[in-house]
């Protein structure tokens, strides 16, 4: 695909999304306006201070995070996203939940406002496939031109992501409260950590060999620079494909996988990404790695294709069918930093070896996990903030 090819899906793409906002933007208001009206007013906890100034949603006193912390967080979501391929949607959450101070200021309105606790949980589910998608985006797009997508795998995948992503929303809307949220986000993150430290393990990468030898063939082809050639030379190739067997290579190295099995695994991840409000890419990429043995240098980019089409259907479900907000003047900066740093990640990431991208994962996995886990469940966290 040339340049004029991924222009047009680009601009294909950016007038959807003012399609969504343009068709959504008059049940949003009513929703909103409604948890308002029914918040007691007041200045003490679990109250709205209606002379207080308009912040996340234009909500009476909720946080406003300064723009440009918006673009500098966004910067590392997007590269972290293009670059593990697993941690964006999480990242993403973590600064919603966290860095902007969303969760404790929707936290006090459990007793006192169901409906607005529920709303401001909601509305960072959303916001945060609102990066994540644009990242996907960006992200598989490059990765493509760089040969680094199955293709086939990644659409696959999408296929059975369209369900799981549509009914999630629809089911949960408005009935999720914020600490529930945030314990279950904080335990499934915890949870692929361990896998993906196994994965970095002796025994674990025994069990890999054909995915180490193609990510050391693509590794030496980076250092050894050709002469008239390139890591794109090297990349995804499709050599069968029948109803049952999809086999291509990869740096020399021959894979194949089952097409019914992505579907299946497809819709689960969907599921429960489009539940979490995340991107999903935090269990397509084990599933990418354990399941059918890919080496990570491809499993990024086959991912955020899955990811992709599983945002566009989530955001859709929440946004059209349930009528959920998005705060676009911060969601608006954060896309300038998505965009950003997805650009950088598929470029550096191949000069980082294998296993450190999934240590580095597991690292931060181990920390969010740990800290929302037991703030969610036990109200508090064991773990320091950052």
């Amino acid at each position: 695909m040339n340049k004029k090819t991924w222009l047009l899906v680009g601009v294909l793409v950016f007038l959807v999304a003012v399609a969504v906002l343009l068709w959504a933007e008059p049940s949003w208001a009513v929703k909103l306006e409604d948890a308002i009206a029914m918040t007691p007013k007041g200045t003490g906890k679990g109250q709205l201070n209606m002379d207080a100034k308009a912040g996340f949603l234009g909500i009476p006193g909720a946080p406003r995070p300064f723009w440009l912390w918006g673009i500098l967080w966004a910067i590392w979501v997007g590269w972290i996203f293009s670059t593990v391929g697993a941690f964006g949607g999480i990242m993403a959450g973590v600064g919603h939940i966290t860095i902007f101070g969303l969760a404790d200021f929707g936290r006090a309105f459990k007793k006192t406002s169901p409906v607005l606790n529920k709303l401001i949980t909601d509305s960072i589910r959303v916001s945060n496939q609102w990066l994540v998608g644009l990242s996907a985006l960006i992200s598989s797009t490059n990765y493509y031109r760089m040969g680094r997508i199955v293709l086939p795998l990644g659409l696959f995948l999408a296929g059975g992501s369209i369900l799981g992503a549509y009914l999630i929303p629809v089911l949960t809307a408005g009935k999720i409260k914020l600490s529930a949220y945030i314990g279950y986000f904080g335990l499934c993150v915890f949870l692929i950590a361990g896998v993906l430290f196994y994965e970095t393990t002796e025994k674990g990468q025994a069990k890999r060999k054909e995915a180490r030898a193609a990510a050391r063939a693509f590794e030496e082809s980076v250092k050894a620079k050709k002469a008239g050639g390139s890591v794109a030379d090297l990349g995804t190739r499709i050599t069968s494909f029948t109803a049952t067997r999809v086999k291509f290579t990869f740096g020399g190295v021959e894979f194949s996988f089952n097409p019914i099995l992505p579907v299946i695994g497809g819709f689960f991840i969907a599921a429960l990404a489009a539940f979490l409000g995340i991107g999903g890419g935090f269990l397509y990429v084990p599933f990418l790695t354990s399941v059918t043995g890919l080496p990570m240098y491809i499993v990024a980019g086959t991912s955020a294709v899955a990811v992709l089409v599983g945002m566009i259907t989530s955001i859709f479900s929440y946004m059209i069918v349930k009528g959920v907000p998005v705060d676009f003047l911060l969601v608006g900066a954060e896309l300038v930093g998505i965009a950003t740093g997805s650009f950088i990640g598929p470029y550096t990431s191949k000069y980082i070896p294998d296993v450190w991208l999934k240590r580095l994962f597991v690292v931060l996995a181990i920390y969010v996990g740990v800290r929302y886990t037991s703030k969610g469940f036990l109200g508090y966290s064991v773990v320091p903030p950052f």
